[in-house]
């Protein structure tokens, strides 16, 4: 069994609703982008359904996610009260709605939609930006924050870069307006090249990729990697992770810039410590997952896709920014790695988090008030394992069928046959749709079956019930929630814990819950988290 530290805040976290209903639709954008996906391999859709597709596998997925995670985590890890609940739902409908127009615009070719559902876009992150942004104040100055809450305000500011510059890329398609800009401010003695809507492009999708999310996933790993392995930053550890956490933001914004600006050397600066720092934190990760002291979880094995992935990407990525940094081709790294990234790294890491995340918030509110009055299932226990191993079989082959086929376009694998690299994508394709699928249906009957809401509560009864702090200003004080029928309980768990269980999690601690233990007014136990 593995365990999760009793420091901890859970009674700090936000109602159940508010993050489960962001993974919820989360889920509904990976579906729609991977579907999207196989439509662009077979099909013949828009040109412009490729920007749709990443985008709803990104913006939708992987940032919907990430707003859930923080909204979560943020007070939890804190040991802080989130400054709105309301905010906290309000920053999902903004950003649901905008690139659900988003897309239909670049699906059904009507780009003066962009423009208007990117603005909607851009509020709804820039509303969860605000929120989590006065939350991590409520810690405290700046000095005073971790590794893990430095990495997520730096997230932050990545955030409103990328969401401004994709505003104008919107608005670019339909009044070309970077082209107006660089032709009315002609510079004879600048050296550099007017800016061109390629370099803007360059621009935003290293601040989204690289910032925003990257980002916030290292910074997610330096908790979650040692708590649930029960082991500790020690040795080589602590050097590279000062060097990931010194080098790495400053690499993505060196590179955004270099490529905004056309600078060669600035771009390969940025480019080298980007890869430098990624590849810092796969041997940071790598080394907990050897020496983790816990049996493996769906999480853990996730883990560990991830590590070797984003080490093979940095690896092979290093030369070719050193080359050529400005290259189109070479815009999400090395020219073939561009899946190796989003699916091998950003895919396995919100994967392996998710089976975390959801069972647990699930758990605590559904049966931690039962502990020591009747039996209770493990976190495991809330998921199907076979299913879990089902997802991650389909994802992980699909994953290899299509990273080789890239790999193989590229610098050639033996795969002379055009056919074979086509076939090798179509079954990654569809590995990829069918893991999809059954992760998709694994969460949602965690939420179906074990929640004390329905699928259908947690996504729209906050619009239907109004939020706990929708007419009463700040909701910090607030002891209520928004969830449907009733509110959440918010006491000291410990009080109900089986005392069994007490002792089994004393030598699992992490900086951040030390550090929040210390701020409470009340005595925590130990939670029973997982079993395996």
């Amino acid at each position: 069994m593995s365990v999760v530290p009793g420091t901890v805040e859970t009674d700090r976290q936000p109602p159940m609703t508010v993050p489960l209903r962001h993974f919820l639709v989360a889920s509904l954008f990976l579906l729609a982008g991977v579907i999207a996906g196989v439509w662009i391999a077979v099909g013949t859709p828009p040109a412009s359904s490729s920007i749709a597709h990443v985008h709803l596998l990104l913006a939708g997925w992987v940032c919907v996610t990430i707003m859930g995670a923080m909204t979560q985590f943020v007070p939890v890890w804190s040991g802080v009260d989130l400054h709105s609940r309301s905010l906290a739902t309000r920053q999902l409908q903004l950003v649901s709605l905008g690139l659900v127009g988003f897309a239909f615009g670049l699906f059904s070719g009507r780009f003066l939609l962009l423009p208007v559902f990117g603005a909607v876009m851009l509020l709804g992150f820039w509303v969860f930006v605000y929120n989590i942004a006065r939350t991590l104040a409520s810690v405290g100055p700046p000095s005073e924050l971790d590794v893990t809450e430095r990495h997520f305000a730096i997230a932050l500011g990545f955030f409103l870069l990328l969401t401004s510059v994709g505003v104008l890329l919107a608005i670019d398609l339909v009044h070309p307006v970077l082209s107006t800009l660089s032709a009315s401010h002609p510079d004879p003695a600048s050296h550099l090249d007017p800016v061109s809507r390629v370099d803007v492009v360059g621009a935003h999708a290293t601040l989204a990729v690289f910032g925003a999310v990257l980002s916030t996933v290292l910074g997610a790993l330096y908790q979650l990697a040692t708590m649930f392995t029960q082991t500790e930053l020690h040795g080589l550890d602590v050097p590279l992770q000062r060097l990931e956490e010194v080098g790495y933001p400053i690499g993505v914004l060196a590179l955004a810039t270099g490529r905004l600006l056309g600078l060669h050397p600035l771009a390969a600066f940025g480019g080298v410590l980007v890869c430098v720092g990624l590849l810092a934190a796969s041997v940071v990760l790598a080394r907990r997952l050897v020496e983790t002291r816990v049996p493996w979880t769906p999480m853990l094995s996730r883990y560990a896709v991830l590590a070797p992935a984003m080490a093979l990407w940095a690896l092979l990525t290093l030369p070719s920014w050193l080359r050529d940094p400005l290259a189109t081709s070479a815009r999400f790294g090395a020219p073939g790695t561009v899946h190796l990234l989003t699916l091998g790294v950003i895919g396995f890491v919100v994967l392996g988090t998710v089976y975390h995340v959801v069972p647990f918030i699930v758990w605590v509110h559904r049966y931690s008030d039962l502990l020591g009055f009747e039996d209770v299932p493990m976190i495991d226990d809330l998921y199907s394992d076979r299913i879990a191993r089902t997802d991650f079989a389909c994802f992980l082959l699909g994953t290899l069928f299509v990273v080789v086929a890239d790999l193989n376009a590229v610098v050639g694998l033996g795969f002379g046959n055009a056919g074979v690299a086509d076939l090798l994508r179509g079954v990654g394709g569809a590995a990829i749709l069918v893991g999809s699928v059954a992760f998709c249906w694994n969460v949602a009957t965690v939420v179906r079956t074990h929640s004390p809401y329905s699928i259908a509560e947690i996504l729209f009864g906050s619009i239907a019930a109004g939020d706990a702090d929708a007419n009463t200003g700040s909701d910090a004080d607030q002891p209520g929630s928004d969830d449907p029928g009733t509110d959440e309980p918010t006491g000291d768990l410990s009080t109900r814990e089986d005392p069994a269980m007490q002792g089994s999690t004393s030598d699992m601690r992490s900086p951040t819950s030390d550090r929040a233990a210390s701020r409470r007014t009340d005595s925590g136990g130990d939670l029973p988290a997982e079993g395996s």
